[in-house]
């Protein structure tokens, strides 16, 4: 049997690392066929994206159809308390080690939540391994969000040699530990002091010499900084706005800022990222967030 379904094309030499990126971000369907289509691979997503079009896929045969749901690392976060379908989950594939649901929204200045275990080891922590990196996580003590790994990956690739980046909130440090191989520097803030230890961890587990994990308040960084950014990172959807004017006097004329929301209409952000100094401005969809709002991320380059 067929079935039509957002789908992203890599060359076939990208495949590999491409599947292993969709299954830690628990957005690879795998209740479908991978599609060959001449010299690439076709791998079928469960919601649009960057890069996806529509394909036809064919079903896996003798699948057993599971309830929705994100994988993080060896974790399964589920949409429904459904200890039913936690335990089809957790059987369905052995690097799961938990079955998780949450109890409440992402909140606090922390950007924290709360779990229920619904099948597997009672635990919030693991390891997430994204394009190369190793990421220690817990996902009720720091943000983590494994749906940006694609767009570290496009960031990245964007750097040059030798830049000087602050990564202004910075979780565990995923945006930073990908970007250190191309930066002279890398200063990862975040005022979560659980967030900053196992960032701590993952320098050490990815040999990431170059990134300095700062315990601080966005508020303060132009205090506590000597330096002015060829780069900056604000990955903070929900009250990012708030720190751009900081954003603004931390980055270098000529600098970009890569600052992500969640959005409700097309150039929420524009005028006041115009007035702040922002002589060019790319506004990008990177991820639908709930029905009319949507995770956006503005490239801004700096006058």
């Amino acid at each position: 049997m067929t079935v039509e379904q957002w789908g992203v094309r890599v060359p076939v030499r990208q495949g590999e690392e491409t599947r292993q990126a969709l299954i830690g971000e628990g957005a690879l369907d795998i209740t479908l066929k991978v599609l060959h289509d001449g010299d690439g691979l076709v791998f079928p997503v469960l919601e649009a994206r960057t890069g996806t079009a529509r394909y036809v896929f064919e079903e896996q045969p003798g699948r057993v159809e599971l309830p929705r749901h994100e994988q993080v690392g060896g974790i399964a976060i589920m949409q429904e308390n459904d200890p039913g379908g936690a335990a089809k989950i957790l059987a369905s594939r052995p690097s799961l080690h938990t079955v998780l649901f949450p109890t409440s929204e992402v909140s606090g200045e922390y950007r924290t939540r709360t779990y229920a275990v619904l099948a597997g080891t009672d635990t919030t922590r693991t390891e997430v391994i994204e394009h190369g990196h190793r990421f220690a996580v817990d996902l009720a003590g720091a943000y983590f969000s494994a749906r940006l790994s694609t767009e570290r990956q496009r960031v990245y690739e964007q750097m040059r040699e030798g830049e000087l980046v602050l990564d202004m909130f910075a979780g565990v440090g995923p945006f930073a530990i990908t970007l250190a191989p191309r930066a002279v520097l890398v200063v990862a803030a975040d005022l979560n002091p659980q967030a900053i230890l196992l960032m701590i961890e993952n320098i050490r587990k990815n040999r990431a010499a170059n990134v300095i994990p700062l315990l601080a308040d966005a508020r303060r960084l132009e205090k506590i900084l000597p330096w002015k950014f060829n780069r900056i990172i604000m990955n903070l959807p929900l009250a990012g706005t708030e720190f751009l004017p900081e954003a603004f006097r931390l980055v270098r004329p000529g600098g970009t800022i890569h600052f992500y929301s969640l959005v409700s209409q097309k150039g929420e952000h524009l005028a006041r990222i115009r007035g702040l100094g922002g002589a060019e401005v790319t506004e990008r969809e990177v991820r639908s967030y709930s029905p009319g709002q949507w995770h956006a991320v503005y490239d801004i380059v700096v006058g």
